[in-house]
């Protein structure tokens, strides 16, 4: 993997209370094109197709839906995967086989009552780049956001009487520890110390501040998982998730925002969820020590 100084240090700082930034995601697309190795083009592929996969529920949901013009395919792209899947039944080659799959099993699903499409094709996404992307670093991103999903909605279900099982998705460690403990943290807390963040955050009864105590934990987890590599290509990919992040924040109310999520990070930063000896160095500090370690 490359690493990219020039291109990480002229990017503009972002935070968690930007309401605004100088950058987007569209811009930089063209810049990743040029400054990329080809290696490294494969594992940020799999951030644009995220949103690929919103774009195929949209189109499923209405062909003449407008579309987000950040994900990896064109239109006829799109229109090629939807009516092979649907009309010759079989997975194109040319996009990955869940595409297919999720395509021909939403004619199906679509008018079931609680189904979800946009969960669906997220869940069967996240599974796929869990296995499949070359950087270790993403894969746990995408197993953390997958986690997170997981563990949040079993908090809610019990909090509701609903039958857990029926609301959790995958086989796995976490999935396993919710389906066969009855404590109140599911026995989590044992294996895994940001737990304890998300039982909290469940209690949070203002869904919008909810979305928003969550997106600050996963910036956390992005700034420290890149704190000593950040001109490697998992810190470009990283940033380009926190621009994700402000695309939302930016359509909340600007001034009741901001200062919502400096009061989040900072409570977050008081409860040990940064090292104490991160706490006295800003991420914007690129020194030379930090380049040589990066270089390890």
């Amino acid at each position: 993997m490359g690493n990219y100084y020039c291109l990480m240090s002229g990017l503009p700082d972002v935070t968690l209370d930007s309401t605004k930034t100088d950058v987007s995601i569209a811009s930089l697309r063209e810049e990743l094109e040029l400054t990329l190795s080809e290696k490294d083009k494969k594992i940020m592929y799999y951030f644009f197709l995220e949103n690929d996969c919103a774009n195929i529920v949209k189109l499923l949901k209405n062909p003449n839906a407008e579309i987000d013009c950040n994900g990896n395919m064109t239109m006829e792209q799109y229109a090629d995967l939807i009516t092979s899947a649907k009309e010759m039944n079989f997975n194109v080659h040319r996009y990955p086989a869940f595409m297919s799959e999720f395509v021909r099993h939403y004619t199906y699903n679509k008018d079931k009552e609680g189904y979800f499409p946009e969960d669906d094709i997220l869940y069967l996404f996240y599974q796929y780049a869990i296995k499949t992307c070359p950087s270790k670093m993403v894969r746990k991103w995408y197993k953390l956001n997958l986690d997170i999903a997981n563990i949040l909605t079993a908090f809610l279900a019990r909090k509701n009487g609903w039958a857990v099982a029926n609301f959790i998705q995958g086989n796995d460690n976490v999935t396993e520890m919710i389906l066969t403990n009855n404590t109140k943290d599911f026995n989590l807390t044992t294996e895994y110390d940001y737990v304890a963040d998300l039982m909290k955050i469940v209690d949070c009864e203002d869904p919008v501040e909810k979305e928003k105590k969550i997106d600050a934990f996963k910036w956390l987890w992005l700034e420290e998982s890149t704190f000593f590599n950040i001109f490697s290509i998992d810190a470009v990919f990283a940033y380009f998730c926190k621009l994700s992040m402000l695309a939302r924040w930016e359509k909340l109310d600007v001034e009741k925002g901001q200062e919502t999520f400096r009061q989040i990070i900072e409570n977050l930063r008081g409860e040990a969820r940064v090292p104490q000896e991160f706490q006295t160095k800003a991420l914007y500090n690129k020194s030379e020590a930090a380049y040589n370690k990066s270089e390890k």
